[in-house]
């Protein structure tokens, strides 16, 4: 039986055969480029970057003419030009300066968090497709042993040696065979199309049936540390807390007065006075409560940041146990058993050992089990995954 040759090599070669036009990294790269809500999210961070920028300008300059003459004339005309530029305690401004770095160290953080997310939901796609595609492959072949096995149903109800509830059995199978292989193919084809849309709508093609190559991870504390160290929620919510801290220092010199200089002149009839304006503005009420506040706003922070450790630390010991118990259980596939198996049923059959009724019957208790087989590694995939996430 041919196919049952090709079951077996398959199954040998750990169903890498078919060529994969577009690798996961190609994907995922065309997808940073082309993702519209990446996009959106890069020019909002830098829009954002621009107003916080903003807010430590100089206010505008003021300039302004007053005219005024005289009744009865006699009495002449007179004008006064005022130019005037104020200005905030000169040392604000470098606090600011060094609060706007900050924020705009969280935006960039902030976006790296959502790059981080699109891209592994990117990958997770492309991970569910290679499965299809192995899936696929496998419920063919489920899909001709079911034809076959009607086939022959059909010849012995003729001859009398199979009873009708037998041959409606056999094509039961075979319709369920058809079933769910037009099911996996609508759901391959579903994940292309969200793929297509995280892509820019820019249609995308996964072919192959290989994943990456995933490392082992190490012990749980050698995980727990490497996870830890690159976590991107983590290092946001610190951003965001040295942000709120550097905030505190700048309403604290809030208390500062701010500056006004400029430039006069007075013109009468006759006369004319030119001199230089120097005020300035203490603000007695418009920073109250501005420090007690910004206080408060960094305790949160703090805690948010505390929060968001403790979070990463349970993910990363949820994601390593769970890993685990999948790597566990795809042990206790022999996958080399079947294999052996499938072509000890191939030798068996070719010298006439066993029918082909009972041949279709023994591979394809060798495709269930490696159907079984690839849905799990599908999800030790995926645990991986979301385990070194930040490092997509």
């Amino acid at each position: 039986m041919k196919k049952g040759l090709i079951f077996t090599i398959c199954l040998a070669a750990g169903m890498n055969l078919s060529a994969q036009r577009h690798s996961i990294e190609d994907i995922l790269e065309s997808i940073e480029a082309n993702n519209k809500e990446l996009q959106a999210s890069s020019h909002l961070a830098e829009a954002q970057k621009l107003a916080n920028a903003s807010d430590n300008n100089l206010p505008d300059p003021s300039v302004s003419y007053a005219y005024q003459y005289g009744k009865p004339g006699e009495l002449g005309k007179t004008g006064e030009l005022v130019v005037s530029q104020g200005f905030d305690f000169p040392t604000l401004y470098g606090t600011r300066n060094k609060l706007n770095g900050l924020k705009a160290q969280a935006l960039d953080r902030q976006y790296a968090i959502v790059r981080r997310d699109i891209l592994l939901q990117a990958k997770e796609l492309c991970m569910d497709i290679i499965h299809l595609n192995r899936q696929e492959e496998l419920l063919e072949l489920l899909l001709d042993n079911a034809e076959e096995l009607a086939g022959l149903y059909e010849e012995r109800l003729e001859t009398g040696d199979a009873n009708i509830i037998e041959y409606n059995s056999a094509q039961m199978q075979q319709m369920k065979a058809r079933a769910d292989l037009a099911a996996n193919h609508a759901a391959r084809l579903n994940l292309l199309q969200s793929l297509s849309a995280m892509n820019g709508d820019e249609p995308v093609e996964l072919d192959g049936t290989a994943y990456p190559p995933v490392e082992k991870p190490g012990t749980l504390e050698e995980v727990k540390q490497r996870v830890l160290a690159a976590e991107l929620q983590v290092a946001a919510m610190e951003s965001e807390a040295e942000a709120a801290r550097k905030q505190v220092a700048l309403d604290k010199s809030g208390w500062l007065p701010s500056i006004e200089v400029g430039y006069r002149r007075n013109t009468g009839v006759g006369e004319q006075f030119n001199g230089f304006i120097i005020g300035g503005s203490l603000p007695l009420f418009s920073n109250r409560h501005k420090v007690k506040a910004a206080k408060a706003q960094a305790l949160s922070a703090g805690l948010r940041e505390d929060n968001a450790r403790l979070q990463a630390e349970a993910a990363v010991t949820a994601l390593y146990h769970e890993a685990a118990s999948i790597r566990l259980t795809m042990n206790a596939y022999d996958m080399q058993l079947v294999r052996e198996n499938s072509r000890l049923l191939e030798k068996a059959l070719e010298e006439e050992e066993i029918s082909t009724e009972e041949y279709l019957t023994q591979m394809n208790s060798c495709i269930q089990a490696e159907l079984e087989y690839v849905q799990l590694e599908n999800q030790y995939q995926k645990a991986v995954s979301r385990l070194f996430k930040n490092e997509l």
